[in-house]
């Protein structure tokens, strides 16, 4: 790859492997990206930039756990991503391990949707159906009250998140389901809504 070239979603995914093999990583990793390539389509965005960013946003996690972010950054720098790739997987760690800001509209929609699909995946697993694809947003809001449900979900991120966005929470919450759906088979979220809703 030559300097600060753009990589493809082959390379992103090949790097991420490298560093993840632990199944709910990977998971998370693929449900990220769904909703991000979904949200560069509502937006008008260059979906395969915003799908990648999702995509490795959490590569150093199951290796560095403790230098989150910070380890990423260096993976990505000696694989030579541009900036802006880096940039943006720093931001979605601000104000918890980085003091990297969200500046971008990419950046704002990654780091409002990534504790959020953590929650929308843990109250789809509680349904009859174990899916996201007979899921609204009503069914997460109702576990959003309850602090114990998710309860590793930091709802004021997803919250401080919508409002960087400007968006109701609800709205945001539909987006997420959305885009999860489109990755439900790969995250496992697929799993039989017209068995459990007959």
């Amino acid at each position: 790859m030559k300097p600060s070239q753009a990589p493809t979603r082959d390379e992103a995914w090949k790097l991420f492997r490298q560093y993840n093999e632990s199944e709910s990583l990977v998971k998370h990793a693929l449900a990220v990206e769904g909703v991000m390539r979904y949200m560069a389509r509502k937006y008008g965005e260059d979906e395969e930039k915003w799908g990648i960013i999702g995509l490795v946003h959490d590569l150093d996690y199951e290796k560095y756990p403790d230098q989150h972010c910070k380890k990423t950054e260096e993976i990505l720098r000696e694989n030579q991503w541009p900036e802006e790739y880096i940039h943006a997987v720093l931001s979605h760690g601000w104000g918890i391990v980085t003091d990297v800001k969200p500046e971008s509209l990419m950046e704002k929609v990654l780091f409002a949707i990534d504790e959020l699909t953590g929650l929308v995946v843990t109250s789809a697993l509680v349904r009859p159906s174990r899916s996201v694809m007979d899921m609204g947003a009503k069914s997460v809001k109702k576990k959003w009250k309850d602090k114990r449900f998710a309860a590793g979900v930091d709802r004021s991120v997803i919250e401080k998140g919508a409002e960087m966005l400007g968006v109701e929470l609800g709205d945001l919450i539909t987006d997420t389901i959305m885009g999860m759906r489109e990755v439900a088979a790969e995250i496992g979220l697929e799993g039989n809504p017209q068995q459990a809703s007959s």
